[in-house]
């Protein structure tokens, strides 16, 4: 009886590094530097001249592997967004830290940077999202002119989400080696974190060129603000109503049972007080009454000022 012998499988890595898409070390490090030089020396500058706020970034370093990994490696608190680039990549990943965005949307606010503290650091809102949005925007800008790809296109961004351990590319970067690139962000006190990862192949036929200053591309402080604000008018909030109830003593509270009544506390007077909270925050004080066959409550004066609104809301 005749036999065949197969052939064992190339390993995968020897295999991407015959076919392009897997460097060697100091390949790896030496592109990392140049792409973390461009971002240090950059973005800080069209940072302050959009915004009118400082910043400085620092390059932390890079780490070589499958894309699928380090897109999981870089952590939960952070916004991801899937971002392409005509004539450069299909398919890379930005991601910014979720302290950075807390800290930037106080400071949009009008908080002065000496109050600011450390944030608790959790999921971010759809207000904050869309600031991610703004800033990894601006993230792209670095790298669109310091790649240098043809035809002066712009990044596609997807709309930033909360990382979960994954990107929108998944099937297409499975067995991919990418690079994983850190920058450390300063804004004030608070530290944070800013992370590309970009597919190998790519970033080996890549020449890291210093862009140059372009007018048009610098918008103004006001335009930033205008857009946070836009953002915050346009967010579903969900309000709550409070009526303080008639004291009541322990022992007749646990004998209620279904139909009975509590009377309002404010019973004897025209108008029943309501507060009006969002995100657990009191905005206004009202009057209860009725419309039709409607119950509603009509606005007597603000608890807080519009700007402590707006922080109220950001959360």
């Amino acid at each position: 009886m005749a036999t065949t012998d197969t052939a064992p499988a190339m390993d995968h890595a020897v295999l991407a590094k015959l076919t392009g898409g897997l460097g060697d070390q100091k390949t790896i490090l030496k592109i990392g530097s140049e792409l973390g030089h461009l971002y240090s020396e950059f973005l800080p500058d069209i940072f302050h001249s959009e915004t009118g706020i400082t910043i400085d970034v620092e390059y932390i370093g890079c780490q070589s592997g499958l894309m699928t990994d380090l897109v999981r490696s870089i952590g939960p608190e952070f916004a991801v967004a899937d971002c392409s680039l005509r004539n450069w990549s299909p398919t890379f990943v930005m991601a910014c830290g979720n302290a950075f965005i807390m800290t930037l949307m106080e400071r949009m606010l009008g908080a002065l940077p000496e109050t600011i503290s450390e944030p608790e650091v959790r999921s971010l809102s759809n207000i904050e999202l869309d600031l991610a949005a703004l800033v990894i925007g601006r993230m792209a800008s670095v790298l669109r002119s310091g790649v240098n790809a043809p035809g002066g296109f712009e990044a596609t961004i997807d709309p930033p989400y909360n990382s979960k351990g994954k990107c929108g590319f998944d099937e297409e970067i499975t067995g991919q080696y990418g690079v994983l690139i850190r920058l450390k962000v300063d804004l004030g006190k608070i530290s944070s974190e800013f992370a590309l990862v970009i597919p190998q192949r790519i970033m080996l036929k890549t020449q890291i060129v210093a862009p140059k200053a372009s007018a048009s591309a610098i918008k103004k402080h006001e335009e930033w603000v205008a857009l946070i604000k836009e953002q915050v008018k346009r967010s579903q909030v969900t309000l709550e109503a409070r009526i303080r109830l008639q004291k009541m003593t322990l022992r007749n509270l646990a004998r209620l049972t279904e139909g009975d009544v509590i009377p309002f506390r404010d019973i004897s007077r025209d108008d029943i007080t309501v507060e009006v909270s969002a995100n657990g925050s009191d905005i206004y004080n009202c009057e209860f009454g009725k419309a039709g066959d409607r119950y509603m409550v009509r606005v007597k004066n603000n608890v807080s000022t519009d700007d402590e609104i707006l922080r109220h809301l950001m959360g």
